[in-house]
């Protein structure tokens, strides 16, 4: 299992744009995954598992909470040395705008975008994940996808 903690862990940040509370996430499934440990005998589908029950715990602080705070990009990489200084501020503000219009998305919206873009899961990891099929994955994907290119044209 601690080989899936990082992974959950960015994912729950992505979801959430909150440290500690992807932190408490991943806490809590972790929690009911070790309540669980006697149902769970096959390794290959506790990843699935476990992806499943981080995602639907963030989904359901996103709906509790139903505003998204500040981004979950805070983490710029460091300029190279041979970086120039405009080109340095033009990425920092593209990916600022791309955090903006993530926090525009749906909760499910933003959470299959995060899955498939960020963590390169399948169709089908997605919607076990989220408890809904592949097809409507698609769809949400699709929609998310469209959104940020609208909200994204000044960046293109």
């Amino acid at each position: 299992m601690r080989r899936h903690q990082a992974p959950l862990y960015r994912l729950a940040v992505r979801v959430l744009d909150d440290r500690q509370e992807a932190e408490d996430v991943v806490q809590d499934v972790f929690v009911t995954a070790w309540r669980r440990l006697p149902e769970l005998r096959d390794d290959a589908a506790v990843g699935g598992w476990l992806y499943r029950a981080a995602t639907n715990r963030c989904l359901n602080r996103l709906r509790d909470r139903r505003a998204l705070p500040a981004d979950a990009f805070e983490q710029l990489p460091d300029p190279r040395p041979g970086d120039q200084p405009q080109r340095v501020v033009e990425a920092a503000a593209g990916v600022h705008a791309l955090a903006a219009a993530l926090r525009g998305l749906t909760p499910e919206q933003r959470a299959v975008w995060v899955l498939r873009e960020l963590h390169e899961r399948s169709y089908a990891e997605i919607a076990e994940a989220l408890g809904t099929t592949p097809v409507a994955v698609r769809g949400r994907l699709a929609r998310a996808r469209a959104d940020l290119a609208e909200a994204m044209t000044a960046w293109r």
